[in-house]
C-alpha cells in the first residue's frame, strides 16, 4: 500500500490532488488522505496568504489539524501552496517524494528536505501564460496601450506620452533577460520568433542549455545588461543573495530611453529606488505585475507616477494554468518514477 497525503487550499482542491495521486504509477495500491490549508476562506482572501508565506517560508504558518500523525505513515505529499516545514518533514520517516503542482518552492523547508534526502518535484504550470504576459507588458508600456486606453476611458484625446521621444518598434529594442529559468527561456523563445536581440544574465546558465533549447542570446555580465538593454526584464528567483539587487547602482546604468518589466518577484527589486528613477524620468518606464504588499494600498507612490503600467499580479492567471497543474505534477512524477530524472526534480 502505498500512502499518499495531498493538502488542498482555495486555488487548488484537494479532489484535484486525490485524483492526480491516484494516477501515480507506483507500485501496489494507492492509499489517499486529504486535507485543506485555508479552503474555506476566498480566492482574494487567500492572495494575503500567499504574499505571507512567500514573504517569511513555512516554518511560520499554520498546518492541517491532524497531518503531523498521517505524515507518519506517508510515502508521498502533494500540496500546492500549503506549508511544508521541519516539523512536518521530520514526522514523516517514510517519505520518499514531495510533489508541489507550482515553481516556486518557497512553502517547502528546501534545507530539510537536502538533509534528509527527500527530492522535491515541481512544476511550471504557468510558464506559458506569464511569458506571453511579459511580452504583452513590453508592448503596453513601450507603446502606452493601457495608458491611451485610461486617458480614453476619460474621455480624452491623449496622443502625447512621457516616452515620446523614444518610441519605436520592438524589433528595433535590445531586451535583456535577467534569469535563466523555464519563464525566462520562454520568453526568450518569443523574442527571438519576433526578431528581437536578446542579452541574457544568468549565474547558473550554460552553453549547453542554450543550444538544447535553440535560442539565440549574447551572455553578458549583470552591469552589461542593465547599461545596453532598451527593455530588463526581471526572471529570476529570490534568494538571500539577490534579495533587493535591482537597486540605484544598477538602475542608475540604464539608458534615459530604457524600461524594467518585472513578472517574477517584487523582492529582487528595490522599490524606492525604481520608483526615484521614474519620478525623476532617469528611465523611460516600467511596467509591474508583482508587489511588496498586495493588494496594493492606494495611496501607494506608485499610483501617483505617469510612466508606469501595473497590473494586479495576473501573469500567470488562465483558465489553464491553476486547475491544470495537478496534471502536470502527476505526469512530471511519474516521469521521475520511470528513469529518476525530470527536468523540474530538485534531487541532492
Amino acid at each position: 500500500m502505498a500512502k499518499v497525503i495531498v493538502v488542498g487550499d482555495p486555488l487548488v482542491s484537494s479532489n484535484l490532488l486525490e485524483k492526480a495521486a491516484l494516477q501515480l504509477k507506483i507500485t501496489g495500491p494507492i492509499e489517499v488522505k486529504k486535507f485543506e490549508w485555508y479552503s474555506d476562506i476566498s480566492k482574494k482572501e487567500f492572495q494575503r496568504i500567499i504574499k505571507k508565506i512567500e514573504m517569511v517560508g513555512p516554518e511560520y504558518m499554520d498546518i492541517p489539524n491532524g497531518i503531523l500523525e498521517e505524515l507518519e505513515t506517508a510515502n508521498y505529499l502533494l500540496v500546492h501552496y500549503a506549508p511544508v516545514s521541519r516539523k512536518m518533514i521530520e514526522h514523516a520517516q517514510h517519505l520518499k517524494v514531495i510533489g508541489t503542482c507550482r515553481g516556486g518552492t518557497e512553502h517547502v523547508n528546501m534545507t530539510v528536505c537536502q538533509e534528509h534526502g527527500i527530492p522535491v518535484i515541481h512544476v511550471i504550470r504557468n510558464a506559458e501564460a506569464v511569458a506571453d504576459f511579459t511580452i504583452g507588458l513590453m508592448y503596453a508600456e513601450t507603446r502606452n496601450i493601457s495608458r491611451a486606453h485610461q486617458f480614453m476611458m476619460n474621455g480624452q484625446w491623449k496622443k502625447a506620452f512621457p516616452n515620446d521621444p523614444y518610441k519605436t518598434t520592438l524589433s528595433h529594442l535590445k531586451v535583456g533577460i535577467c534569469g535563466f529559468g523555464h519563464i525566462g527561456k520562454l520568453v526568450i523563445k518569443r523574442l527571438n520568433a519576433l526578431g528581437v536581440d536578446v542579452l541574457l544574465y544568468s549565474s547558473r546558465e550554460n552553453k549547453d542549455d542554450l543550444n538544447k533549447n535553440g535560442l539565440s542570446v549574447e551572455m553578458v555580465d549583470l552591469e552589461t545588461l542593465f547599461t545596453e538593454s532598451d527593455i530588463v526584464s526581471l526572471h529570476a528567483r529570490v534568494t538571500k543573495e539577490n534579495r533587493n539587487m535591482i537597486d540605484k547602482s544598477l538602475i542608475s546604468r540604464m539608458k534615459p530611453s530604457s524600461y524594467l518589466i518585472n513578472t517574477a518577484r517584487p523582492e529582487l527589486l528595490d522599490k524606492e529606488d525604481l520608483i526615484d528613477a521614474l519620478r525623476n524620468h532617469r528611465i523611460a518606464g516600467a511596467a509591474i505585475d508583482v508587489f511588496w504588499e498586495e493588494p496594493l494600498d492606494p495611496n501607494d507612490e506608485l499610483l501617483k507616477l505617469d510612466n508606469i503600467t501595473l497590473t494586479p499580479h495576473i501573469a500567470g492567471d488562465t483558465v489553464d494554468a491553476i486547475l491544470g497543474s495537478p496534471n502536470l505534477l502527476r505526469d512530471a512524477l511519474n516521469e521521475y518514477f520511470r528513469g529518476g530524472q525530470t527536468p523540474t526534480a530538485l534531487k541532492w
